[in-house]
């Protein structure tokens, strides 16, 4: 449904006017964050690895619930010590409960008898000593880690669609440019043909015109591909179905960016680099508390039911019923068991290694930092020059315009050469295309210092178009 919405919201597609193909859906900034924020793969998997993380910190809680469990053996041995055989298995407490047969070690039988027995226990954990609540918190930790991730890969992805909608929007402008200019140049070349025919103009003034709209045809198939590829980077960028995807012109955002301090501050604050090494220290800083946990005691009780028969007559010398095939000896029990790993070689080992790392985040975590604060300087004086270089490049485009006017004036009284206004739609076409760069440049400033901290400072403004 959210996609069908956006896709309702963006322009219907119609043919383009240049070469009949429909043209691609077109959105507007905010829809495109949007959009990003719910399709972007990098998003989604970040966030499938978040749910993951959470469910894995629900694994240690979970130690405090009860645990049932059955078992029902049979076997055939020999009996010379006991006569009851079983195997102790994790699931089930079975304590030790049997009778000894008459035999002694020296006159052992060697013949088999059978053994079975079947029970059922339940085992509740008391108190462990802070251990349980030290691995919660690890796992907490890590999926904080994960948290700095999806914000992380939020930004990234919101970084990319701002540049790629900008680097559309040049494109586009590029293109105009070159279409205007190559408009200019037909139009030139077909008066310039006139006046050749009529001998008030020679035949170079012809040649070189047809040479301008032979080189100005290139550079016009180039804008258009380069167009292309600028939209089908858009549509990447924002996951979307479409191959491609236009850019809906807005209105440039001409204020003033933060203070270097004000960047500098939130940058430290709200930067996932620096967010997710300082939840990797935590992380470890927990995992170092809850190996330290392990060398506690642990205290649980344990309640159970179970029967069992042997097949050697005990010292009593009354058998069971059935010789030992049925387990019909029952036997209850309850009771508290404090259990302590009072020396463990691996587990030390893995505690001193986890201090190791420990040192290891430190530093990742200082290096964060100090990454942020280069990236933040750097964004904030390309956000500068590029907004001081603005100006210059729209009075560019003037002058550069009038100049061209100038040119054709004269040209079309005869006062000037093919060659001046050649130089005047020159000068001009690159004065726009200066222009538009240094409009992508600002903005992508402004996305690049926006990224570092950790928030968006280019606002999606209002579509200029229809």
């Amino acid at each position: 449904m959210t996609a069908l919405w956006f896709l309702l919201c963006a322009r219907p597609a119609r043919p383009d006017d240049a070469t009949g193909a429909p043209k691609p859906p077109s959105f507007t900034l905010a829809q495109a964050l949007s959009y990003a924020a719910q399709h972007q793969p990098q998003i989604r998997s970040a966030l499938a690895e978040l749910a993951a993380r959470d469910a894995e910190a629900r694994v240690p809680r979970a130690e405090w619930m009860p645990q049932i469990g059955a078992v029902v053996e049979l076997f055939g041995s020999t009996s010379n010590n006991t006569s009851a055989v079983f195997l102790n298995v994790p699931e089930v407490d079975l304590p030790r409960i049997g009778g000894t047969p008459g035999t002694t070690t020296s006159a052992a039988s060697w013949t088999p008898s059978p053994s079975t027995i079947a029970g059922i226990s339940v085992t509740q954990e008391v108190y462990d000593f802070g251990r349980i609540a030290a691995r919660a918190a690890t796992a907490d930790a890590l999926a904080a880690v994960a948290q700095s991730n999806v914000e992380a890969a939020r930004l990234d992805g919101q970084l990319a669609v701002e540049e790629a909608f900008h680097g559309v929007l040049a494109a586009s402008e590029i293109l105009n440019a070159t279409e205007d200019a190559y408009a200019r140049a037909v139009t030139h070349r077909d008066y310039a043909q006139a006046s050749t025919r009529s001998g008030l103009r020679p035949p170079i003034d012809l040649t070189r015109a047809q040479a301008d709209v032979s080189q100005l045809g290139v550079r016009r198939i180039r804008a258009r591909s380069g167009l292309q590829v600028s939209r089908a980077a858009l549509a990447a960028a924002m996951g979307a179905d479409s191959l491609e995807v236009d850019a809906t012109p807005v209105t440039p955002d001409q204020s003033e960016g933060p203070a270097f301090e004000q960047v500098l501050r939130l940058a430290t604050q709200r930067n996932p680099a620096i967010l997710a090494a300082g939840a990797r220290l935590r992380a470890q800083l927990s995992t170092t508390r809850a190996l330290t946990r392990d060398f506690l005691p642990n205290l649980f009780a344990s309640a159970g039911l179970s029967g069992r028969a042997g097949g050697v007559a005990p010292s009593n010398g009354d058998l069971p019923y059935a010789g030992g095939w049925l387990p019909d000896v029952a036997n209850w029990h309850v009771g508290l068991v404090l259990s302590w790993n009072i020396f463990d070689g691996p587990l030390l080992a893995r505690r001193t290694a986890s201090v190791a790392r420990e040192e290891a985040a430190r530093a990742d975590l200082e290096l964060a930092r100090v990454s942020v604060g280069l990236g933040a300087q750097r964004a904030y004086l390309e956000l500068g020059a590029a907004q001081q270089a603005l100006p210059g490049l729209s009075e560019s485009v003037a002058a550069a315009r009038a100049n061209q006017a100038q040119a054709e004036a004269r040209f079309k009284a005869g006062l000037g050469t093919v060659v001046e206004l050649a130089d005047a739609e020159t000068l001009l076409t690159r004065a726009q295309l200066e222009l538009a760069v240094g409009e992508f440049a600002v903005a992508r400033a402004r996305a690049a210092l926006g990224h570092v901290m950790g928030q968006a400072t280019l606002a999606a403004a209002s579509p200029t178009g229809k």
